[in-house]
């Protein structure tokens, strides 16, 4: 069984503390549901958030991109970083304004990322971005180049100081505003593929893989490093 993370004073849940999460197994299932984090740093005296594609791999969190970016070169000299991943699972119409809500997962991981140098673990840490797009793609699609690798920094934030806070269930009515005639419930929404649009250059006689005619979004096991 996983320990569970130990809420600091910069990650305990204060605001509907009902709410935090701090199971490292739970805060892991919506990492690798989520696709895109926002990374928050600050450079040359001013504040940055960018969004990013991530992969989880076991206890750290992989994000690259162009060695060129401003980003990537303050953040792997060493900056602080605040990264949050946010899933929205419904909208919740109260019979009041005040109480409408939303149906949320979201984690918040602060810490050091550290640039990448080892050119095996870099290589994984790519397959892992494939595979988290979509899996069974590393396989298909044509591995990095020695060029491509050089022009792309890849940088791991170690899962140390985290925390989720996530609402689910039901409208959460003042007593009072229950016999209200107003219409309330939960909208519930997921992420959902359509079907595929094959590119224009592509050979029609190649068959369409089943993990892009079939895509299912679904939890990745861990890659191991």
């Amino acid at each position: 069984m996983q320990e569970p993370f130990a809420p600091t004073d910069h990650t305990r849940v204060v605001r509907e503390s009902h709410r935090g999460v701090y199971d490292r197994a739970e805060i892991y299932l919506i990492l690798d549901e989520g696709f895109v984090c926002h990374l928050g740093f600050v450079a040359e005296q001013q504040p940055f958030v960018i969004p990013t594609l991530y992969a989880r791999v076991g206890d750290d969190i992989y994000f690259h991109g162009s060695a060129a970016s401003r980003m990537l070169r303050n953040v792997s000299a060493g900056v602080p970083v605040c990264l949050t991943v946010t899933l929205v699972d419904g909208m919740v119409l109260a019979r009041s304004v005040f109480n409408h809500s939303m149906n949320y997962r979201s984690v918040v991981a602060l810490g050091t990322a550290t640039l990448v140098s080892d050119p095996a673990e870099k290589m994984e840490a790519l397959h892992a971005f494939t595979e988290k797009i979509i899996a069974g793609r590393w396989a298909d699609a044509r591995r990095p180049t020695e060029k491509e690798m050089k022009a792309t920094s890849v940088l791991k934030l170690p899962l140390q100081e985290v925390s989720a806070k996530v609402r689910k269930g039901p409208v959460e009515d003042d007593a009072e505003d229950y016999a209200l005639p107003v219409w309330a419930g939960v909208i519930p929404m997921r992420l959902v593929a359509d079907a595929p649009v094959r590119d224009s250059r592509c050979d029609p006689a190649l068959p369409e893989p089943a993990y892009a005619s079939r895509y299912e979004r679904a939890g990745l096991p861990d890659i191991k490093i």
